[in-house]
């Protein structure tokens, strides 16, 4: 798939060569220089007159009329070098990578030196090609009757750099790459529909998972969340013909099992809002409500593959919610995993109740500190839009630990509160501990800190992904549909991660 080479021969046969171009004032240099030799000066022209843009995530392409040995050459631009960034370099990659895709191209050449800036050294650049390698030309192939024409697509990718170590840009390109698959593996997921995958679909996944990294796989069915008690759980699957599941995959990292990492996943495989039912629109795409549950599992693989000196448990409730005669309605009272009573007034909050005895059962495997990541409420897709994860917390330097992940994966969140008046919504029952559903208003903010009544003084991160885990959207590092995301930031997050003194 990779293959690294010191030195570049302009006489190679390549299919296709790409170079980065930033937006100078002076006078070409490097390699873009030795092909503009060879053009005899034109490449100079061009530039002045716009026929080759410098402007950032352009591309360009010109035919080489056997000047050199590739057939053609990209020129992607880069803009101004002080501007440049990883994630913009990421996706330009990206822009590329769909553009070779689309034009039916098998094999490309990369000079990595010339995307080096001042803030992005040979292997940023080298990590941002393998990620959006695999990223970007991702797409759902779906259900529909195959064609018989053969699939052309981009395998051999030649990495030249007369700068760098060979194996640094090898292990860089590997990381990048094993990045892009987690997320794919976590679209794929997403994008099923439900009667593709459920809750016991979902646990033979994770078991496939832990089978090929070696995890310690812990899958409990019906009759084993009734003996623990995980009342929460079992109330959202109460009017499923579909059991239960609770998917448990343990990382040792390290000698002994400590500072261990939890990362728990709502893995709602269906979710009709059972009695507080959900519109005739607002049903439609629920297949997606496990996006959680997918993130956790992406950011195992990637785990799995690196190996990281961190310990990991991941947990993920899993079951759909559905409506019948024996499905729980507003005004049950249930018992958690935890013994806390909670009062239903909405069946449609059903994703903090399975990640009550979730965050329970992380706790009991010997988490340590806690991320849980679910697609919690329409609430946070009021307050922050599309594009930005909103984020609570009970513990501030476990919450700067998560931001860092997040910043360095080019995945943005924002933080939002949670007061002790918040906490006090949550705990309004009058016949029970907690009550589900205290109100519309600060709505994410309501689920959040139910939640957190589990977490209790366990440092904790909840991730409401309501509104980035799927897009409506084509955009440069993928299709519509599932984004995969935050599994970049939780797998950094684990390998990043200092404890807490």
């Amino acid at each position: 798939m990779f293959t690294v080479k010191k030195e570049i021969n302009l006489n190679t046969t390549d299919e296709c060569l790409v170079v980065g171009i930033f937006n100078k004032t002076t006078a070409l240099s490097g390699l873009v220089d030795e092909v503009n030799q060879r053009f005899d000066g034109m490449l100079t022209e061009l530039i002045k007159n716009g026929d080759i843009s410098t402007k950032k995530k352009t591309f360009s392409k010109i035919h080489t009329f056997n000047k050199i040995g590739a057939k053609r050459i990209y020129f992607v631009g880069l803009g101004k070098e002080k501007d440049f960034s990883f994630e913009l370099l990421r996706e330009s990659f990206g822009r590329l990578f769909k553009s070779l895709k689309s034009e039916k191209w098998t094999e490309a050449a990369v000079a990595i030196d010339t995307f080096i800036g001042d803030n992005v050294d040979a292997s940023d650049v080298a990590h941002a090609l393998g990620e959006a390698f695999s990223v970007a030309p991702y797409e759902f192939e779906g259900y529909k009757q195959k064609r018989n024409e053969p699939k052309k697509e981009l395998e051999k990718l030649t990495i030249y750099s007369t700068t760098a170590d060979e194996k640094e840009l090898e292990a860089a390109l590997s990381v990048g790459y094993v990045f892009g698959k987690g997320v794919n593996s976590a679209r794929t997921l997403v994008n099923l529909p439900g009667n593709m995958l459920t809750a016991t679909d979902l646990a033979e996944y994770a078991r496939s998972l832990g089978e090929k990294y070696q995890l310690e796989v812990e899958i409990l069915d019906k009759d084993e969340i009734e003996k623990l008690g995980m009342g929460a759980l079992l109330a959202v699957n109460q009017g499923s013909e579909e059991p239960p599941k609770m998917i448990v995959l343990k990382y040792q990292g390290k000698d002994e099992w400590k500072d261990v990492i939890g990362l728990v996943g709502k893995g709602i495989t269906f979710d009709t809002g059972g009695y507080s039912l959900k519109t005739k629109t607002g049903i439609v795409g629920m297949k997606t409500d496990m996006g959680g549950a997918a993130t956790v599992l992406g950011a195992m693989e990637i785990i799995g593959e690196l190996k990281p000196e961190q310990n990991v448990v991941a947990v993920i409730a899993s079951t759909d919610n559905m409506v019948s005669g024996k499905a729980f309605k507003p005004d049950d009272v249930i018992t958690s995993m935890s013994g806390k009573t909670i009062e239903v007034l909405n069946t449609d909050a059903e994703g903090r109740l399975v990640l009550a005895d979730a965050v329970t059962y992380a706790k009991h495997n010997g988490a340590n500190y806690l991320v849980d990541v679910a697609t919690l409420t329409g609430g946070v897709i009021t307050a922050l839009g599309l594009e930005t994860t909103g984020a609570f917390t009970n513990n501030e330097g476990w919450f700067e630990q998560i931001v860092e992940a997040s910043f360095e994966a080019g995945e943005q969140m924002w933080r939002l509160p949670i007061f002790e008046k918040d906490r006090e919504r949550v705990r309004s029952s009058k016949i029970a501990d907690l009550n589900n559903s205290p109100g519309s208003e600060g709505h994410a903010i309501m689920g959040a800190a139910f939640v957190g009544e589990f977490a209790e003084d366990t440092p904790w991160v909840h991730l409401d992904i309501a509104g980035t885990s799927v897009t409506r959207k084509d955009h440069d590092l993928g299709p519509a549909g599932a984004t995969g995301v935050m599994v970049r930031t939780l797998a950094l997050l684990v390998e990043r991660f200092e404890p807490i003194s």
